[in-house]
């Protein structure tokens, strides 16, 4: 099912993760790899990926932290 616009989500598919609408590329190899460093170019040979399934991806985690609530130490 769709959870974010190109971005899907099926508990049979990388263990539920989110993934590229379909693909089974999820979400956090596409982020873990720019933070590497590699290129969009590379990127996109590596996985067999659109630009545009780069940029849903980077979209998902900008929503994702932007929405998801900053963790809190527990009062002692």
């Amino acid at each position: 099912m769709e959870i974010f616009p190109g971005i899907d989500q099926n508990p049979d598919i990388r263990f539920g993760k989110p993934c590229l609408k379909g693909t089974r590329i999820d979400v956090a190899t596409i982020i873990g790899g720019l933070a590497a460093g590699d290129s969009e170019k590379a990127i996109c040979g590596s996985y067999r990926v659109t630009a545009r399934q780069i940029k849903d991806a980077l979209r998902y985690a900008a929503h994702i932290s932007e929405y998801v609530p900053p963790a809190r130490r527990s009062a002692a």
